[in-house]
């Protein structure tokens, strides 16, 4: 399965996050569809999860879970505008300060995702695990 997923920064540089209902808090993503380009399943999950507009401005890099045989692609991007709302996908939407929305994911490797994404000098990366 091919993912994409999208950490959004407002222009006070707070991060977008949602909260899933098994996850808990996270940055919108998810499967790439048929037909479906990388970057347009970021913008459209990213719309379906939290309402969010946003425009991407930068790929970032790839975490593979070999075993589950997942790539998940991931993107930096800025929030242009929409109405934050939930979905079948969030119980909540909201944007953090970066320290915050870093101490609230805590899902599997999914702070360290964000963590590449936000620093240039990780980028461009490629992680391998076995999950």
């Amino acid at each position: 399965m091919v993912s994409a997923a999208t950490i959004i920064l407002n222009e006070a540089n707070e991060i977008l996050l949602i909260k899933g209902p098994r996850r808990g808090w996270e940055f919108p993503g998810g499967q790439v569809e048929e037909g479906e380009s990388l970057s347009d399943a970021a913008i459209r999950e990213a719309k379906e999860e939290s309402g969010a507009d946003i425009e991407i401005e930068k790929y970032c890099g790839i975490f593979q879970n070999v075993k589950g045989s997942i790539s998940n692609h991931l993107f930096l991007a800025k929030y242009v505008g929409g109405e934050l709302t939930t979905s079948s996908e969030s119980l909540e939407v909201s944007f953090f300060p970066i320290e915050k929305a870093l101490s609230l994911v805590t899902w599997k490797n999914f702070r360290q995702r964000m963590e590449y994404c936000l620093d240039e000098k990780q980028q461009p990366f490629y992680v391998a695990f076995n999950q």
